[in-house]
């Protein structure tokens, strides 16, 4: 069986979504997802059992609240979330608060996009947003 390359313009890519969250890869082991926080808005806190995220700013600015620590962020920064850890990402500045994020194992359903923090908050309430299993 023959796999092919998969490649982005991840910044790019990022910038041009308007999407609270899309799903842009889904392998066995992690998985590629941008995020588009708008002003005023957050990523909510969450805690991912079993799940590693790194997360990487692309613009914007924002704090992130990571294992009672906060720190400032902006385009360029990545911030790393061991599994089991209580996170928060809110927007701080006027501009949407822009981001690529890979997880691993994967958290969310695969091609999954999520236009607003209320549709993601609903489709994972609904069980909607599962990652896929073996």
């Amino acid at each position: 069986m023959s796999v092919g390359m998969e490649h982005f313009t991840i910044a790019t890519v990022a910038e041009k979504s308007p999407d609270f969250r899309r799903v842009l890869w889904t392998g066995e082991h992690t998985q590629l997802v941008i995020m588009t926080i708008p002003a005023d808005g957050e990523i909510g806190e969450e805690v991912h059992e079993g799940i590693d995220q790194i997360l990487t700013f692309v613009s914007g600015v924002g704090e992130a609240r990571v294992g009672g620590n906060t720190r400032k962020v902006a385009a360029g920064d990545l911030v790393v979330v061991p599994a089991g850890t209580k996170h928060n990402f809110v927007n701080t500045g006027p501009n949407p608060l822009v981001l690529y994020t890979v997880y691993g194992p994967p958290e969310h359903a695969d091609q999954a996009v999520h236009k607003t923090k209320e549709e993601a908050d609903a489709a994972e309430a609904a069980g909607e947003d599962e990652p896929p299993t073996g």
